[in-house]
């Protein structure tokens, strides 16, 4: 088994680097300057235990890969990216090859089941950041994070054990699970906080306004979610912050850090705009969703910087959205 990691930022480049250290035979696809510098220089690997320059093959494209029947596709791209890159799968080649959705949100998994057979789901608990090229880092130690797996719609088969065993050896705690999306949508309301920080920084009364709504909706759409006591038992201590170099703390999220690199595009539609999705499919009122998504899209837009908005900004826009479903 050989491990394409397609999009290897944050998340992708910590996964593709401690998979390349165990020894497993993987391929980095990383787009741009990202690219060119691993290309060139290896990946800056940063982590509680130090620094180190992990080499492995990188390609600037799906196009440029050599693909094989053994081989297993680990999407780490954002999601609004998922659609363009499963078409370039497709057009490589790619038929019953395994499709992984390491990726935040719940759309991915939908969409790679319409073009491909056999897809699985990850849970992703994996503190990382990516704010230069050539660059990921972790911060958390000895464990690099969790990554729970399982296929998708349900169910556990042989790949999803391998990959499981795989990812324990590359320093990941990881379970084969046969109801991965209870544990996702878990994780996606853990994730509406991510549009609190990106537009107005942290603020825990915001961030439980956004959870009680999604709280309804899911609740409304009668979709299974992993409670959260069961989630807080399986992450445990294996997530506590380490410093990093010479850095005590996390800058912020996956959104947060998309707004800092500039990269003019967010992840928020397909984490709150789920919620607000879901909320006007099954008649649930969702403002303060709706007011952190288009907010989130507006600074992605302009290039403004994170947490640049005030939090009475957010909540003027949630009155006026509050009769909207």
């Amino acid at each position: 088994m050989r491990i394409i990691v397609v999009g290897a930022g944050a998340v992708g480049g910590v996964v593709a680097a401690n998979l390349a250290l165990a020894g497993t035979p993987v391929v980095a696809v990383a787009r741009g300057e990202h690219g060119r510098v691993m290309r060139e220089s290896g990946l800056r690997y940063e982590s509680p235990g130090g620094t180190r320059i992990v080499e492995l093959p990188v390609v600037t494209s799906i196009g440029e890969l050599d693909i094989t029947d053994d081989d297993v596709f680990m999407l780490g791209v954002k999601s609004q990216d998922t659609v363009g890159v499963l078409n370039d799968l497709r057009a490589a080649g790619v038929t019953d090859q395994p499709i992984v959705c390491m990726q935040n949100g719940v759309d991915n998994e939908r969409q790679a089941l319409r073009l491909f057979p056999n897809v699985y789901g990850i849970c992703v608990m994996l503190p990382a950041d990516h704010l230069a090229p050539g660059v990921a880092r972790v911060w958390t130690a000895p464990s690099s994070g969790l990554l729970d797996v399982g296929r998708y719609p349900h169910g556990v088969d042989d790949l999803s054990v391998q990959l499981a065993a795989t990812l324990e050896a590359a320093t990941f705690g990881s379970i084969p699970r046969d109801d991965i999306m209870s544990w996702k949508y878990r994780k996606l309301l853990m994730n509406l906080g991510n549009a609190v920080e990106a537009v107005c920084g942290r603020d825990a009364h915001l961030v439980e306004m956004v959870k009680a709504e999604g709280e309804a909706v899911l609740a409304a759409a009668g979709i299974t979610v992993t409670s959260a006591e069961t989630d807080l038992a399986r992450r445990g201590n294996a997530l506590t912050i380490q410093p990093v170099g010479d850095d005590r703390h996390r800058a912020g999220g996956s959104s947060w850090q998309s707004l800092r690199r500039g990269t003019g595009t967010i992840e928020t539609d397909y984490l709150t705009g789920e919620i607000v999705l879901l909320g006007r499919l099954h008649g649930v009122p969702t403002p303060a969703n709706r007011a952190l998504q288009e907010a989130a899209a507006e600074m992605a837009r302009s290039g403004e910087p994170p947490a640049s908005r005030s939090v009475d900004d957010v909540l003027t826009r949630r009155s006026d959205r509050g009769r909207w479903p």
